[in-house]
């Protein structure tokens, strides 16, 4: 091939990978859409979502973000089938795994591919939360037998994660020794290390198993009668937030009779923020490059917490203060995994910079214009990957309390809007689920329902 081929090949490479729609900026598309969730657009939300995945062959994420979308919407049916549809590809994820764990690591572990090109196939927190809000969904319809199954789900997919967890960080250990690697994301100059190793960070179990998650659990097969599956659910959940009241007492109290005098056992779950953003900084590294050491500015990920929401452990119910527990923040579960992933995503960028310098120097050896260009593409596909479920809430906080069926209300911090929710207990056992974003406040539609705030103090006034 001609030197000026070569050049202009290498030129059009570079223009098709600055246009590629792998390279989108997902987290400014979806500040887009979460800025119209916190302002009560929903529809123009899901209409700016429709906007950024014209695509017929639509990805994992978008029907992550689509079903928390439109469970604030109220449509909780088609929240369920948007749902589905990312777990039908997370399902054909697990099939994988299951039928050759080695063959997919060896294909995920490729130092040739950018992370940010790969199929997303989700982190390990959003897989499980998944099936848990799934599980929300249809506890606001009070079907706590179909609960049951996505619970289930939840618990085999914890499996599964765990399984081939190990067997990757083992693989991702190996690498870096067998590649020469020895660079630790502690000795990332300019990264920020103190948010990895925060104490409710490290503090974690793993990145995936939610106490919220095992909790619920717990609460499902208690209401179904099943106590001797409820009692490992509410043991799980102790484990993960251990010196927690609120868990403890529910393996205490287990064996109480519930709906005494006709109360019922109705668990509050609060939800607010957005899960955080994923960015891209460059930190400067020394890489072996053909005999010299020369200092490269690579990207690595970094997790920016969400601050549109205020923080509160504090609603009332029926005029009185309620104190919430805060058994899950997906911004920690997210710098977890992030800690995690950390090893093998420092060798994969180090080996794939190094191979592309090699090559890159031999190049301009030849011709120095298609060598520029070639540099013009890498400088272009250089980044991290910042794709990351950004609807799914951060903070989910619970109370438990017993109550009398009839019409009650909660009404949240001032912060918040002091938006009010109206709700009907009629069943031995319920779930009332908020979602508080910004100044708003969604609801389930089923259960509960937010009171406009112009609308008349009587209607909202507890029976």
């Amino acid at each position: 091939m001609s030197s000026r081929a070569l050049t202009a090949l290498a030129l059009l490479a570079a223009v098709q990978l600055a246009g590629c729609s792998a390279f989108r900026s997902y987290d400014t598309e979806l500040k887009e859409t979460n800025q119209q969730l916190t302002a009560g657009n929903i529809v123009g939300a899901l209409a700016t979502l429709e906007k950024n995945n014209t695509s017929a062959d639509k990805d994992l994420l978008y029907y992550f973000e689509k079903g928390e979308l439109l469970r604030a919407k109220g449509d909780l049916d088609g929240s369920q089938a948007a749902w589905h549809s990312a777990d039908r590809v997370i399902y054909t994820w697990e099939e994988s795994v299951k039928l050759d764990a080695d063959k997919y690591l060896a294909q995920f572990g490729s130092f040739l591919v950018n992370d940010k090109v790969r199929r997303y196939e989700g982190y390990d927190y959003e897989k499980v939360m998944l099936t848990t809000q799934m599980a929300l969904n249809l506890l606001a319809r009070n079907d706590f037998d179909g609960a049951r199954t996505e619970i289930k789900k939840t618990h085999e997919r914890e499996a599964v994660i765990a399984e081939l967890r190990d067997k990757e960080y083992l693989k991702s250990e190996q690498e870096a020794q067998r590649q020469g690697v020895t660079t630790q994301f502690k000795d990332l100059q300019g990264y920020p290390v103190a948010s990895l190793d925060a104490p409710e960070v490290v503090n974690l179990k793993n990145s995936y198993q939610s106490a919220f998650s095992h909790y619920l659990s717990g609460f499902v097969y208690e209401a179904l009668g099943e106590k001797g599956l409820a009692a490992p659910g509410y043991r799980k959940a102790v484990e993960l937030r251990p010196n927690t009241p609120l868990l403890e007492d529910a393996l205490k109290k287990l064996d109480a009779d519930a709906g005494k005098n006709g109360d019922s056992e109705v668990l509050l779950v609060v939800q607010s923020g957005f899960a955080p953003a994923r960015d891209s900084v460059r930190v400067p590294l020394p890489l072996p490059i053909s005999g010299n050491l020369v200092i490269t500015p690579l990207s690595f990920p970094v997790i920016r917490a969400d601050s549109s929401t205020p923080s509160f452990d504090q609603v009332s119910l029926n005029g009185k203060p309620l104190n919430l527990t805060l058994l899950n923040s997906t911004t920690d579960m997210s710098r977890r995994a992030l800690r995690d992933d950390m090893p093998g995503i420092i060798v994969r960028t180090t080996v794939r910079a190094i191979s592309r310098g090699v090559a890159q120097k031999k190049l301009n050896e030849v011709n120095p214009l298609a060598g520029l260009a070639v540099g013009i593409a890498s400088a272009i596909t250089e980044g991290a990957d910042t794709r990351t479920w950004r609807t799914l809430p951060d903070r989910t906080l619970v109370a438990r309390i017993r109550l009398p069926q009839g019409q009650h209300q909660v009404v949240l911090p001032n912060a918040l809007g002091g938006s009010q929710v109206q709700f009907k207990i009629d069943k031995p056992y319920q779930v009332v689920a908020v979602r508080a974003l910004g100044n708003q406040v969604y609801a389930d539609g089923q259960i509960a329902q937010v009171i406009p705030t112009n609308a008349p103090q009587a209607i909202a006034v507890a029976k």
